[in-house]
C-alpha cells in the first residue's frame, strides 16, 4: 500500500509463488491421470482440485455420476471443508482478534480453543481419508467414480468421530460470537457462488450467480468466462479478475450471501448469534461465514453417513467412462471459493488443453478493493495500526496458506 497525504495511492495483492505450470504438465495425458496430477497444486485444497477435475473430464465425455457416487463426492468436500475452515479461523485468524502474533504464543493462554481447531482439522481429514482413500492428495476417486467404497466399519467410525464433533460445534458458536468486532470496512461488495443442485454444497452444480446489493444474475458454468473477465498485472504472478468492471468476492462469505436460505440447524441459529447481516457490507464477516459452514458441514456430514449407514452402499463403485474428443467444464466450491477446471481432449481421452481458475486468483482484485476502503475508513493513520487491519482483511479471505501471514509492506510518501 501507498500513502500520500492521507490519501491511498495504491494497493497491491503481490503473489510471487513460483508458476507451477500444471496445466502444460497434463497436456497430452491420459484423462485417467489428470486428476492425480492437478490435486498436487494445494494439499488443503486436493479434494477441491481432484473432483473438480474429473467432473470436468467427466461432463466432457456425456457421463453423469449416479446419485450415490454424488453423494460420496459431496461428502469428500465437506471433509476438506472443515478442515481447511478449521486451520485458518483457529491457528490463523483467532490469533488476530484475540491480540496474539501466531497460534502458539495464543496456546499458552486458549490452549482449548487450538485444541478444538485441531479436532476440527482431524476430524475433515477423517472425512477425506475415509472416502477418498487418503487425507490429502485423494488416491480413491476416478473418473467414472471411485476405486473402491467405504466399509461399514469405516462409517461406523466416521460416525462416531462426528458425533463428537457435533459437540465440539457449540464451542465453536459459542467462542465464535464471543469474538471483538472487526467492522473496520463497510462497504457494499459482489459476490459470486456456485448455485447447489441440492442442499447447501459445494460439488453439485453447474450455475454460478452473481450477487450485487439486490440484484442477481446467473450463469452456466460453460459460461462462466464470458462474465469473468481474468487478466494479467505486472506486480503479481496471479492474475486480476473482475465480473462487469467490477472485483468480486467468493469463498464463504459470498455462499452465505447467495445460498444462505438453504442453512438450517445450529448453522441458520450461527447466523442470528454471529450477527451476520446477508449480504454482508464487512468483508471480515468471512471468518464468521466459515464458522457457520464448519458447523453445518459437520451436522450434514453426519447425515449423510447415517443416510449410507441406513442404505446399504450397493452398486459397483465405477462406471465405464467412454472417451470423446470434446471440450469439458466444471465449477466446484472450494474452501476458498468457486473454483474451475476445464479440459479439451482429443478421440482418445488425452487432454489437448486444459484451463484452472483458482478463489485466490479470482479474490486478489477483491482484496485489493477492501484493504483500500478499510484504509480510507480509518481513523488511524499510523503504519502499523493501518498495517494489522491490512493484514487482517488479506487473511479472513483465506488466501493459499502460504501467502496468508506476512503480506504487507507499507510505505508512507510524504
Amino acid at each position: 500500500m501507498e500513502i500520500e497525504d492521507d490519501t491511498v495511492r495504491d494497493v497491491q495483492f503481490r503473489l510471487f509463488e513460483g508458476i507451477r505450470l500444471v496445466e502444460g504438465l497434463v497436456r497430452g495425458r491420459g484423462f485417467n491421470e489428470v486428476s492425480q496430477i492437478v490435486s498436487r497444486i494445494c494439499a488443503i485444497c486436493s479434494v477441491a482440485h481432484s473432483l473438480t477435475s474429473i467432473k470436468a473430464t467427466e461432463d466432457a465425455f456425456g457421463f453423469q455420476p449416479d446419485p450415490q457416487t454424488v453423494q460420496l463426492r459431496d461428502l469428500m468436500f465437506r471433509g476438506e471443508n472443515i478442515e481447511s475452515h478449521a486451520l485458518h479461523l483457529f491457528l490463523l485468524a483467532l490469533p488476530d482478534y484475540l491480540g496474539y502474533p501466531s497460534a502458539a504464543a495464543m496456546a499458552t493462554d486458549h490452549p482449548e480453543a487450538v485444541r478444538l481447531g485441531l479436532r476440527l482439522k482431524k476430524l475433515g481429514n477423517s472425512i477425506q481419508e475415509t472416502i477418498g482413500g487418503r487425507a490429502v492428495h485423494p488416491v480413491n476417486a476416478v473418473v467414472g467414480g471411485f476405486g473402491s467404497l467405504p466399509t461399514v466399519d469405516q462409517l461406523i467410525a466416521l460416525r462416531n468421530d462426528l458425533l463428537v464433533g457435533v459437540e465440539d460445534c457449540a464451542a465453536v458458536l459459542d467462542l465464535i460470537a464471543s469474538l471483538p468486532a472487526a467492522d473496520f470496512c463497510d462497504v457494499e461488495t459482489v459476490y459470486a457462488a456456485m448455485r447447489p443442485a441440492g442442499t447447501y454444497g459445494y460439488y453439485d452444480g453447474d450455475i454460478l450467480v452473481i450477487a450485487e446489493g439486490g440484484r442477481r444474475k446467473s450463469v452456466s458454468a460453460a459460461d462462466c468466462g464470458s462474465v469473468m473477465a481474468e487478466r494479467a498485472v505486472a506486480y503479481s504472478h496471479a492474475k486480476s479478475s473482475h465480473c462487469g468492471g467490477s472485483p468480486f468476492m467468493v469463498g464463504a462469505l459470498a455462499r452465505l450471501a447467495v445460498n444462505g436460505k438453504q442453512l438450517g440447524g445450529r448453522a441458520a441459529q450461527a447466523v442470528g448469534d454471529f450477527g451476520l447481516g446477508l449480504p454482508s457490507r464487512n468483508p471480515m464477516d468471512n471468518n464468521k461465514a466459515q464458522a457457520v459452514e464448519i458447523i453445518f458441514d459437520v451436522e450434514q456430514a453426519l447425515l449423510e453417513v447415517e443416510r449410507l449407514l441406513d442404505g446399504s452402499l450397493a452398486g459397483a463403485a465405477r462406471s465405464t467412462v467412454q472417451p470423446r474428443a470434446s471440450r469439458g467444464v466444471a465449477v466446484t466450491e472450494a474452501p476458498r471459493g468457486i473454483l474451475i477446471h476445464s479440459y479439451e481432449y482429443d478421440a482418445h481421452g488425452n487432454v489437448v488443453a486444459a484451463d484452472v481458475v483458482t478463489p485466490t486468483a479470482m479474490n486478489a482484485a477483491s482484496i485489493e478493493n477492501h484493504i483500500r476502503c478499510a484504509i480510507e475508513q480509518s481513523a488511524q493513520r499510523n503504519v502499523p495500526a493501518l498495517t494489522k487491519k491490512v493484514e487482517m482483511i488479506a487473511r479472513a479471505y483465506d488466501p493459499c496458506i502460504s501467502c496468508a501471514v506476512h503480506l504487507v509492506t507499507g510505505r508512507r510518501v510524504d
